[in-house]
């Protein structure tokens, strides 16, 4: 797959190693590249992550002196087909969610955290 065929999303990390076993074993990411501690590449179809560590070049300081960190609110969201299923399938594996999950117009999402803090919303749309 081409890159203009992907999605790209970058995610700093606080440990490559836990972030990349998060995404492998839990939701079937496939290692593309692994240059722990400082970066590794995952990719699952078109969603492919680059996890930057502390040491990688996405973590250096910017030109004012403020470091990148891991965590935030911008989040991926991964499309289930039975979230009450899905959350079953996480909290037995030992991962906790921010929140119970949530119905809208558009469907029923919840939040988790991956190893360093970032988001990940896992998102069932309403039936139509």
């Amino acid at each position: 797959m081409s890159s203009t065929e992907q999605a790209i999303v970058r995610y700093l990390v606080d440990d490559v190693a836990a972030a990349v076993e998060f995404y492998t074993t839990h939701f079937g990411f496939a290692v593309d590249l692994d240059a722990g501690p400082a970066f590794a590449a995952v990719s699952r179809g078109p969603l492919r992550l680059l996890l930057s560590g502390p040491k990688s070049s996405a973590g250096r300081p910017m030109p004012d002196g403020a470091t990148p960190e891991a965590g935030g609110w911008n989040r991926v969201q991964f499309v289930v087909a039975d979230i009450a299923a899905e959350v079953e399938r996480l909290r037995a594996a030992g991962l906790s969610f921010r929140n119970d999950i949530v119905s809208g117009p558009g469907g029923q999402q919840i939040l988790l955290h991956d190893p360093a803090g970032n988001f990940v919303e896992l998102f069932q749309p309403a039936a139509r």
